[in-house]
């Protein structure tokens, strides 16, 4: 029998530690050695079920791609601990704390995705980019006010998207801080900084526990919006989600509520954290704003790299449905897969010089928003809602420079920049 490619055991810790996650430069190291001499390889670490890890860009499309092979809800869709996945199955009978599209495959997926996409198509974002507009000058106006230096993460990049994706779901400008504050705990769970309890927690299925405290308060706040949208229909996301119907039937009560966690959570975090993403760079490498003044029609390609840069959903777990070789490597039927975004964005292979943030970077294929019929449904407005942004305040800023340590949070699954304190020079 031939031995199976076996992840080195400091590396393989590594992948499963928060900690890592925020000081990404060690973590960077290691996934540049795995795709040099272990691309795929076997992860076993104690009190996790063995999974593979797959660190090249080609592989992660490859698997991504073939959504009836590679399946998101037969097991836990992110890194998850023996005793934390016993305890969701306890709990919901599932895998799974909440069903949200990143949970289903077909048939479910697509009538599911089908639900709202129509919302969030590059042509109908499109018709928001004036409101979009009047937003993101709101928040280039408050920034100036700031007099000259801010935290970017908490002044500027955590409100804009919220407003945003809020005013389409159909919540009110008074709830947004607690909008924030669930999504915060939910995807900031291993971060002492942001979870529920502002502690370390060493135990994941305490950490379960927490969120799964989070997901009632959500559920609580959606639960009276939907009878608010069923009695009083409104032109707004959380009325489609209130009334919505498969084959016939209204969807389930759990199925809503993950449906609107989905849209209130990930419809911002993960744009905010490009965002600052981009602004460390900018402050890290003054070259590129000089480019951007001298060049607006670079942003766009500002925007990509930021995705690539950020990364903020840094891993998605898929469960292999039948015997399959990747890369000469044999998966077996039932085998868990970690796709490594983090590291697929750095591939030699597919980006020149990839630990250099390059406004012009082109063609830029990253992977950010994953590949398949599990491609994020808020790609298109994420895009509009950075470009915009950048278009309107690039040409207000002379200079940008960090004043402090930017810290990423503490996260495995999702994670970005969480403080990141500069100082600017106004036109």
């Amino acid at each position: 029998m031939t031995e199976l490619p076996k992840t080195p055991s400091r590396i393989a810790a590594s992948l499963c530690d928060p900690l890592s996650y925020a000081e990404a430069h060690g973590l960077h190291n290691d996934f540049t050695w795995l795709r040099a001499h272990l691309p795929v390889s076997r992860a076993e670490v104690s009190g996790f079920d063995p999974f593979w890890v797959v660190t090249k860009h080609a592989d992660i499309a490859e698997i991504s791609r073939q959504n009836a092979l590679f399946h998101n809800g037969d097991r836990a869709t992110t890194l998850t601990d023996a005793g934390a996945d016993a305890f969701v199955r306890k709990l919901t009978g599932t895998p799974h704390l909440v069903r949200s599209l990143v949970q289903m495959d077909a048939p479910d997926h697509p009538k599911y995705r089908s639900l709202t996409q129509q919302w969030f198509t590059n042509q109908s974002v499109r018709k928001l980019e004036e409101r979009i507009r009047g937003i993101a000058r709101a928040q280039v106006k408050s920034m100036i006010e700031h007099g000259g230096e801010c935290d970017f993460v908490r002044d500027v990049a955590v409100m804009y998207p919220l407003h945003v994706i809020m005013e389409i779901l159909g919540v009110p400008r008074e709830d947004e801080g607690r909008m924030l504050m669930l999504t915060q705990q939910l995807f900031g769970s291993q971060d002492p900084e942001l979870n529920r309890s502002r502690q370390v927690i060493l135990d994941m299925a305490e950490m379960v526990k927490q969120l799964q405290a989070v997901v009632a308060d959500f559920s609580e706040y959606f639960r009276k919006l939907t009878e608010s949208r069923r009695a009083q229909p409104r032109d707004d996301v959380a009325t489609v989600i209130a009334n919505a119907q498969i084959d016939g039937r209204p969807i389930s009560d759990w199925e809503a509520m993950g449906y609107y966690i989905i849209i209130a959570a990930a419809g911002h975090d993960t744009t905010s954290s490009s965002t600052c993403g981009a602004m460390w760079a900018l402050c890290e490498q003054p070259g590129e704003l000089e480019k951007l003044r001298a060049n607006p029609s670079l942003i766009p390609g500002l925007v990509e790299e930021a995705f690539r840069w950020t990364v903020p959903v840094q891993h998605f777990m898929r469960t292999a449905m039948e015997d399959y070789t990747l890369r000469g490597v044999p998966i077996a039927k039932g085998d868990w897969l970690m796709l490594c975004y983090l590291s697929g964005n750095r591939d030699e292979e597919v980006f020149d010089a990839p630990f250099t943030f390059r406004s012009d970077r082109s063609p830029n294929k990253h992977i950010s928003f994953g590949t398949g019929a599990h491609a994020c449904l808020g790609q298109h407005l994420a895009r509009l809602e950075m470009r915009i942004l950048f278009e309107e305040l690039i040409p207000q800023l002379k200079s940008v420079q960090l004043t402090g340590e930017p810290r990423r949070s503490a996260s495995t699954f999702v994670g970005g920049p969480k403080t990141l304190p500069m100082r600017y020079v106004l036109n």
